[in-house]
């Protein structure tokens, strides 16, 4: 049987002792993640995560900072 992506944070937050994001910290999570990939490589998502949680962040502080580090593709205008 499959578990889907909130069963199994909402599992793995539990054998940390945690508890599991809310949908809220969910989304900047995944926005954080998706800023670090966009902006990189894919491989810099779950690093900037962990980043994130090394230096005490919440989801949305580590995304602000993400943001900021977003250079303009002269190209893209």
């Amino acid at each position: 049987m499959s578990t889907s992506a909130r069963e199994w944070v909402n599992d793995f937050a539990r054998e940390l002792g945690l508890d599991a994001p809310s949908d809220d910290e969910t989304a900047a999570i995944l926005a954080l993640a998706g800023s670090a990939a966009h902006s990189s490589e894919r491989i810099a998502a779950p690093v900037a995560c962990w980043l994130a949680a090394r230096a005490g962040l919440s989801a949305s502080e580590a995304l602000g900072v993400a943001q900021r580090m977003v250079v303009p593709d002269p190209e893209a205008e």
